[in-house]
């Protein structure tokens, strides 16, 4: 295996790479409908529950709603505004039913309207609910009807806090404030509900909280790159942990976690459950009639004396990946910022990445310092690389006429090969481990550049105007296909002609492949080849006339 071989299997896997994520985006396994099962009464819930409601362990099954309960009811909205948020709340049951990021916009024009990361409406549905579950009489669910003080909120100049509550009452006196804390620059939410029980005997109930969406997203990602879109959760014996639709379809999540969370994520944002450090839950999952998804943990059962107050807490997070406030939330929100298993690499990538931003203020050129960073700190290894392809470039002539002499015999062209290459003190293979050292590195580099929302919508210079959409007018691209073309003018030609038209094929392929790429990532790939083409040149040159 030479040189050559190498580059066209690494770059071929990648191709192949892409084209299976596109086709199981496109055709891969859809969840589908479970058969109705009768929801079974438990001692810890009232009777009948309704379908997207938590329940007992020993309870809990999949059930499908009737099509009208797609359409999730709805009482007076209020809405809340901070410095960062834009938030619709329904009296019905107090969901979050609206969340707008006022510093992300939908699209980089001018007049652009806030990404909306919360929606209640089909067929981008993705909302919170919570309520409290008890046995005795009735519930302040998220079918419930809460009452509100004001209709609009919002964050006083100067103030850190702002507190939004709703209030519910049952008929036996069991009176349920829902109040909902928002902070000043932070995607932080803070939910207690404050339970006062002014009837005559004891009350016990539990917390639930869950996330309810459709598996459908705002498009904010490249045609050819697809990035998981679904839950996870995260537990200190377990970790991080994806759940997607798929699982949830074919079983419902019953688990118990301590000191964990719950999210669904998507590209660059999220919405994540937080219980009280401490605090035991069980998690679980729902599908809800094959159309919509809920992941969600309950509390422990509590009792509250006739009389007594008491309170039920949880943090939520709902906005972008921004890994140092996720890291304030919890410990291990931030690996929603998923790199997979080259996480070890990527973080600290990213790490440098931004402090490189943080000098100059500019996303584009800190890719570019990074990239010549990385360059540098292998240097060494990529000039034995480039010397044996420039001694393996000078024998070219020498095996090509090895060939033109043996033809099809393989075995004697083979043999003679060998004996020319221990002639010259030449090892063919004395490029490829270099090579192999550095590939986990870039590809770590290039989930940093997919992954971090830092990327979204970030300025360069000139025509780039967001290092995370496509080129719009293909420049980068079209430099990225003549960098390789250079890069193999330099290498060794092949001796096989099929390979030889594999190799003049891939830049082409390349180039079509990353005009739909984020202009960061080409971008990457620009700087990286035009770096390599430099030190590969100079290498050449010094092979060529004999010089060390």
């Amino acid at each position: 295996m030479d040189n050559q071989r190498l580059f066209v299997f690494v770059a071929l896997s990648f191709v192949v790479l892409l084209l299976w994520q596109a086709w199981m985006e496109d055709y891969g396994a859809r969840p589908t409908a479970e058969t109705p099962v009768p929801a079974t009464d438990s001692p810890a819930v009232a009777v009948q529950p309704a379908e997207d409601l938590p329940v007992a362990a020993e309870a809990q099954q999949a059930s499908v709603l009737p099509p009208e309960e797609l359409v999730l009811k709805t009482a007076q909205r209020v809405l809340v505004e901070t410095d960062v948020l834009s938030i619709e709340l329904d009296t019905t049951g107090g969901d979050l039913r609206r969340v707008d990021l006022l510093t992300y916009p939908e699209t980089t024009a001018a007049d652009s309207a806030p990404f909306r990361l919360l929606n209640g409406t089909l067929p981008r549905l993705f909302v919170v609910q919570s309520g409290l579950r008890t046995a005795d009489g009735e519930e302040p669910t998220h079918h419930a009807v809460y009452s509100a003080e004001q209709s609009h909120y919002r964050l006083p100049d100067g103030a850190d806090t702002l507190q939004v509550p709703l209030h519910w009452r049952s008929p036996a006196g069991v009176e349920v404030t829902k109040v909902y804390t928002f902070h000043r620059g932070s995607f932080k939410v803070d939910l207690e509900h404050r339970v006062k029980n002014s009837s005559s005997s004891d009350w016990r109930g539990r917390q639930y909280r869950q996330l309810q969406r459709t598996p459908t997203a705002e498009q904010d990602q490249s045609t050819f790159i697809h990035t998981y879109l679904g839950g996870v959760i995260y537990s200190p014996e377990e970790k991080y942990e994806k759940i997607d639709f798929d699982d949830m379809a074919e079983s419902n999540l019953d688990r118990k976690i301590t000191d964990g969370w719950a999210a669904m994520i998507q590209h660059y944002f999220l919405a994540a459950l937080v219980p009280e450090p401490g605090e035991e839950n069980r998690y679980y999952t729902k599908t809800l009639s094959g159309a919509r998804y809920v992941i969600g943990l309950i509390s422990p059962t509590r009792t509250i004396a006739a009389g007594d107050s008491a309170s039920f807490k949880t943090r939520l997070f709902i906005g972008p990946k921004l890994q140092d406030e996720m890291a304030e939330v919890t410990t291990g929100l931030e690996l929603t910022v998923d790199y997979g298993f080259l996480t070890v690499l990527s973080q600290p990538l990213f790490w440098l990445l931004k402090y490189i931003h943080k000098l100059i203020n500019n996303w584009g050129w800190a890719i570019i310092i990074l990239t010549i960073l990385i360059k540098l700190a292998f240097y060494k290894l990529s000039e034995t690389s480039y010397r044996s392809m420039a001694n393996m470039r000078k024998l070219s002539p020498r095996l090509q006429s090895l060939k033109e002499r043996y033809g099809d015999d393989r075995q004697r062209l083979n043999q003679a090969m060998m004996e020319l290459y221990k002639k010259e003190k030449i090892n063919p293979l004395g490029g490829c481990l270099p090579i192999l050292v550095q590939i986990p590195v870039f590809i770590a580099l290039y989930w940093v550049l997919l992954e971090s929302v830092e990327m979204r919508q970030a300025p360069f210079m000139l025509w780039l105007q967001d290092l995370s959409s496509p080129d719009p007018f293909y420049i980068l691209p079209l430099l990225m296909g003549a960098t390789m073309l250079i890069q193999q003018k330099l290498n060794p030609a092949p001796l096989d002609p099929i390979q030889a038209k594999i190799m003049m094929a891939l830049p082409i392929v390349f180039t079509v492949f990353f005009a739909f790429f984020p202009s960061g990532l080409v971008l990457y790939w620009v700087v990286n080849n035009t770096l390599s083409i430099a030190q590969q040149w100079v290498i050449t040159r010094r092979i060529e006339r004999g010089s060390k």
